[in-house]
């Protein structure tokens, strides 16, 4: 079994969802951002998506935009996200790349999968790249053992739910709805639906994310999905601040209500 493979073993023999929360690598600096997402994980998170900064994040709301620039600003780059990797896998949760395809592709795909294994990261996350184009990616993360997450949407048919399940390794991830990220203050009826469909195809761990953001909503979505994806939200709390320490301080205590929520 992979460490995620572990670690959703065990929210299942706890009755809970797991708590996975995103951050981008490099904001508001390439260390302050392994210090904030160690405290992420030492107040509940039990899975983490590393944020791989990209100038054309199509699929970022303003929040995550917003930190992403500031990132690439600062010259972060494919490199330093793998130092971050290694930073965060160092406090014990199971670490993800959350990266569009271009990135990825130009670093070179059993590169950067081999680097990744090297770092301690467990899988990476790639919203653009469909299966149909993933053919040398599988094979790169095979060999290195790393966990494959593809998308599926509302909009998925029941065809493509079980292509994109049938490529997937650690989880698929469910979008809750078709946009960009950010928080909401309701999550999408179309969610609960898009798992009850996406489980007749496969029994790996589904897990949905955009628009998550309070306890609440992590509760409700913790009553069908096996993970609760939240990204905005703690980049959010990270640009209200004043200094990392706060910084450290308002996510982690995000965290701890949000882990509740799964737990609830």
């Amino acid at each position: 079994m992979t460490k995620m493979a572990d670690v959703f073993a065990q929210t299942k023999a706890e009755g809970r969802a797991a708590l996975i929360g995103y951050f981008p690598a490099g904001f508001p600096t390439l260390e302050d951002s392994i210090t904030i997402i160690r405290s992420m994980v030492e107040n509940g998170v039990d899975i983490v998506e590393i944020g791989l900064p990209y100038s054309d994040p199509l699929m970022d709301g303003p929040v995550i935009e917003q930190a992403v620039e500031q990132a690439l600003h600062n010259g972060i780059n494919t490199d330093g996200v793998l130092k971050v990797v290694e930073g965060v896998a160092q406090a014990g949760a199971p670490t993800l790349v959350m990266s569009y395809w271009n990135p990825i592709l130009k670093f070179g795909q059993q590169r950067f999968a081999s680097a990744l294994h090297q770092a301690g990261g467990s899988g990476v996350i790639t919203p653009d790249l469909t299966p149909e184009e993933a053919g040398e990616w599988i094979s790169a993360t095979d060999e290195n053992d790393i966990d494959r997450v593809f998308l599926v949407a509302p909009s998925s048919t029941q065809e493509r739910l079980g292509i994109v399940s049938d490529v997937c390794s650690g989880f698929v991830y469910a979008a809750s709805t078709m946009g960009v990220t950010g928080a909401r203050s309701t999550v999408s009826h179309h969610a609960k639906e898009l798992v009850e469909r996406t489980r007749s195809h496969t029994e790996k761990p589904i897990c949905v994310g955009l628009g998550v953001s309070t306890p609440a909503q992590a509760e409700e979505i913790a009553t069908y999905a096996d993970g609760v994806i939240v990204g905005s939200a703690f980049v959010k709390a990270a640009i209200e601040a004043n200094d990392v320490t706060e910084t450290a301080a308002r996510v982690g205590r995000l965290a701890a209500e949000l882990a509740q929520g799964v737990r609830a």
